[in-house]
């Protein structure tokens, strides 16, 4: 008996977030680009440009900021400015919460 393609079993995508550093997929990590020294999320992961990825919680965001690990995904020098992803971030969990 032969195999064909469709016999072998996909290969599962991965990313690893920049906060934590854990390998999760992609649709459980938001998608970010920089545009201009701002990091912008890209929740419909369709930006042109080099993303980067990350839990969409504070926790990840405030570990990527204490690493420094925005402008080191984004091969940039020197540091990016990231408040509208923490206000983005930050309507995010409110919104959560008022629709549990």
């Amino acid at each position: 008996m032969t195999e064909t393609a469709d016999a072998r079993p996909a290969k599962v995508r991965e990313r690893t977030c920049i906060g934590c550093r854990k390998r999760s997929r992609p649709t459980e990590l938001l998608r970010m680009t920089v545009s201009g020294g701002l990091v912008l999320p890209d929740p419909e992961r369709r930006a042109p440009g080099r993303g980067a990825h990350l839990h969409p919680t504070i926790e990840c965001f405030e570990l990527a900021v204490r690493r420094k690990a925005f402008p080191r995904a984004f091969k940039v020098p020197g540091p990016l400015e990231a408040t509208g992803l923490r206000t983005y971030l930050t309507q995010r969990d409110n919104q959560d919460v008022h629709t549990v």
